[in-house]
C-alpha cells in the first residue's frame, strides 16, 4: 500500500512547525511540545504522522547522544527483580544453586551461566535473555 502525502498541506505542516536538528535543551523542549501536541490530537492525518515521525527522528538523535541509556547489566536485572518481589536471597537457593553460588552472583563476584539465566527467567517468568 502508498501512501501519498499531500505536499501543499504538508508543507504548510512544515512551515508551522519547522523542524530542525536539535543542538540544546531549548530546541529539545520546543521538539517535545510539538510532539505533545501531535499526540494530543484525536487522529492524525497521513501529513501529520509523518512529521510525527520526523520529529521522533529528531529527538531519537539528540537524546542518543545527550541522554545515552545507561548499560543495565544481568546482574542489575536480578537484584531490580529481587527488589521488586521483596525477595531474600535464601529464596533463590535451589533455583541458580548453593547459598554460596547464589551469594557470589548476587555480589557480582560470579556471572549468572546460561543454565541458570533459564532458571531465572522459568522463576520470574521472564525471557532468560534479560539475565545473559
Amino acid at each position: 500500500m502508498n501512501i501519498t502525502i499531500e505536499k501543499i498541506a504538508y508543507g504548510q505542516l512544515l512551515a508551522k512547525s519547522q523542524p530542525k536538528p536539535i543542538l540544546n535543551e531549548e530546541d529539545y523542549d520546543l521538539a517535545l511540545a510539538e510532539v505533545d501536541f501531535l499526540m494530543s490530537k484525536e487522529e492524525l492525518t497521513v501529513e501529520e504522522e509523518t512529521l510525527l515521525s520526523l520529529w521522533g527522528l529528531l529527538i531519537e538523535e539528540y537524546e542518543s547522544k545527550y541522554y545515552p541509556d545507561p548499560e543495565v547489566t544481568p546482574r542489575d536485572v536480578l537484584l531490580h527483580f529481587i527488589e521488586v518481589r521483596e525477595l531474600k536471597q535464601a529464596d533463590l537457593v535451589g533455583v541458580i544453586g548453593s547459598k554460596g553460588v547464589v551469594s557470589e552472583v548476587v555480589n557480582g563476584k560470579r556471572a549468572i551461566s546460561k543454565a541458570q539465566a533459564k532458571a531465572l527467567g522459568e522463576f520470574f517468568n521472564i525471557n532468560p535473555s534479560v539475565f545473559i
